[in-house]
């Protein structure tokens, strides 16, 4: 489908791509990786058009139909649905001159209109609205109405409604919450054409994605498979490069030495002049480099506070009196937990989270929450509200007034920003940075809850790993809202559910919810246009495809039962440790009971852990087997 051959493109005083080559299949969903700043948004240009390279490098089939999502769709009169309409540009045209057609030309129209299924339209387009999170009273409503984030996800509606050759999706699930992208991973299985997607949501490129197209030091390479096999081949290309050149290096000293002992002997030299010419032709071999991913520094909390950290009982909050956003709120929080708040756009969840950090009170029943607790809250409007003009000194000057000007450049390397970043303006600072920066920041002060709302929307896959690697050594409690599923199935230990005014605990895992917000989609559309849906939409998937879905998230399902597993381990440990420190019953013996209510709570906490990782590892062996 799409050919690059030969692609070398400099700009901006560097070089993006240095002869890459490679050559997508038709219908083939590659997912775009490589390191922030590598050039993916660039070949998106380059493709395009918007930028252009030296020759005819870049080369798709005639007539084919590129389709992008660049900005948020324009905020016009038009209706929400005849907005997506208007994305097929062939129908909208033969509609068009349908209204001015002389008799004898309207045949011809009517029948072309036929051919293109013109009547199910609208129900397509209103089943990937409801997709998306809009609802049916939505569908009319002008765009003028919707703000800048739902415009985006009109945009996104528009280009897989019109469903081009050569679809290109930048980082699409930015702008969608949980269950919008849990629908879109769905969504782009399906798609019947060819999609090259930038993404770092790594649950999306292993279950939509056929192949991976890796972007590194100027050079494409296409991978099979999803990011998990990716990985895998790429770790064993390395592992094999580094064999070759052990191999190399050997021979090299080897040749070498003859050389250095004999190209003085006459009797030697021609030996020596022949291992001198094979030297010089060894081309050495080239190695994977990877770059250094700086980790997050999340400090603990260094003394325990008496549970629960928090309990709401019959609490209702909003932001108007009279006007509760959430009601008959009922919830504990203790300093060990890891929840993941589920639920769509508009069902309160930032509401919930702002009540947690303190911003907002309760209208109604009971908040206790313990006075010494202290809380870090990342949201992600806090990257868009920074000064461009700011520096990440400047920001830390101020965080650490008390210091010097040498710990404050030490703390900001820590953090993964270099010195020569450190006097960068904000406004020159990547997504990424921004995001390190603001999130080391919240955590700084060692709190005992950390809120964070959207944290990974800026952070590539290798730095969602380390922020990963962080909260699980974090031993504070979290509260996650999050699209990354993957983070969500890593971290949570137990997930709420905003909806309908509420927020209750949510009975399953990601892949309930995944099945529940799939469903909950399908419903959403009308009967009539869910059965008008065209046949191929309603495939079954191959059964190699449904083996992996079934194996793959008990695979994380196991790895995630093994991190909280690890985390009891860690707390029973220190409690035992405490309790047998004789200073303990002569110091503070009034401390001794609480200390053993706390560990015997630890200890059957942990017994829960082992049991669901045992039961999860033999389901894995099973569906493996």
């Amino acid at each position: 489908m799409l050919q690059i051959n030969e692609l070398t493109f400099d700009a901006w005083g560097r070089r993006f791509f240095d002869k890459a080559t490679v050559s997508l299949p038709p219908g083939a969903k590659v997912g775009l990786i490589g390191r922030n700043g590598v050039g993916k948004s660039t070949l998106f240009k380059l493709i395009l058009g918007h930028l252009v390279a030296a020759g005819d490098e870049i080369s798709l089939p005639k007539n084919a139909r590129i389709g992008s999502v660049d900005q948020e769709h324009p905020a016009t009169p038009v209706s929400l649905l005849d907005t997506v309409l208007e994305a097929d540009e062939e129908r909208h045209a033969l509609l068009t001159r349908l209204e001015t057609a002389d008799p004898e030309e309207m045949g011809e129209i009517w029948g072309r209109l036929i051919e293109i299924d013109s009547d199910s339209a609208p129900s397509r387009a209103s089943e990937i609205l409801a997709g998306l999170g809009f609802s049916q009273d939505d569908l009319q409503r002008p765009m003028s109405e919707f703000s800048g984030g739902w415009r985006m996800r009109v945009a996104l509606a528009a280009a897989l409604f019109a469903e081009p050759d050569m679809l290109l999706l930048d980082e699409p699930t930015n702008y969608l919450d949980l269950e919008g992208a849990l629908w879109l991973e769905a969504r782009l299985k399906k798609y019947p054409h060819t999609a090259l997607i930038v993404s770092h949501d790594r649950e999306l490129l292993n279950n939509s994605c056929t192949h991976m197209l890796h972007l590194a030091v100027g050079k494409l390479e296409l991978y099979t498979g999803g990011y998990d096999d990716f990985e895998k081949r790429r770790a064993e290309k390395a592992r094999l490069q580094l064999s070759a050149k052990a191999k190399q290096d050997a021979e090299r000293a080897h040749l070498q030495s003859f050389v250095d002992r004999f190209k003085a002997k006459a009797s030697k030299a021609a030996q020596a002049q022949s291992r001198m010419k094979r030297l010089a032709k060894m081309e050495p071999v080239a190695t994977t480099i990877e770059e250094r991913v700086a980790p997050f520094t999340l400090p603990s909390p260094p003394k325990p506070l008496a549970p629960p950290l928090i309990r709401l009982e019959k609490a209702d909050v909003g932001y108007e009196a009279g006007r509760a956003i959430l009601k008959n709120l009922n919830l504990r929080m203790d300093l060990d937990d890891r929840i993941g708040l589920l639920g769509v756009n508009g069902a309160g969840k930032s509401t919930f989270a702002k009540m947690i950090a303190g911003a907002l009170d309760v209208q109604k029943g009971e908040l206790h929450r313990d006075k010494k607790m202290k809380v870090g809250w990342f949201h992600q409007h806090q990257i868009e509200a920074m000064d461009p003009n700011d520096t990440p000194l400047e920001i830390v000057r101020r965080a650490m007034p008390d210091a010097s000007e040498s710990s404050r450049r030490s703390r900001l390397a820590q953090w993964g920003l270099n010195f020569d970043k450190q006097d960068t303006t904000v406004a020159n600072l990547s997504g990424g940075e921004r995001a390190r920066l603001l999130l080391n920041l919240v955590a700084m002060d060692a709190p005992h809850v950390l809120i964070l709302d959207e944290p990974t929307n800026h952070l590539d896959i290798d730095s969602r790993r380390a922020l990963l690697d962080a909260l699980n050594d974090y031993e504070g409690a979290v509260l996650l809202i999050t699209h990354d599923r993957s983070l969500m199935e890593l971290v949570a230990d137990r997930l709420w559910l905003a909806a309908d005014g509420k927020v209750v605990p949510f009975d399953g895992d990601m892949d309930d919810y995944a099945k529940f917000v799939l469903e909950r989609a399908k419903q959403a559309v009308k009967p009539t246009q869910v059965a008008r849906e065209p046949a191929k939409a309603q495939a079954a998937p191959a059964p190699a495809a449904s083996k992996k879905v079934a194996v793959e998230p008990l695979r994380r399902k196991v790895e995630a039962a093994e991190q909280v597993m690890n985390r009891k381990t860690r707390d029973l440990a220190e409690l035992e440790a405490q309790l047998a420190d004789p200073q303990l019953y002569v110091k503070t013996p009034a401390k001794v009971p609480e200390l053993e209510k706390r560990r015997d709570n630890a200890k059957a906490k942990l017994d829960e852990a082992e049991a669901a990782w045992i039961e999860l590892a033999e389901q894995l062996a099973e569906a493996e087997g």
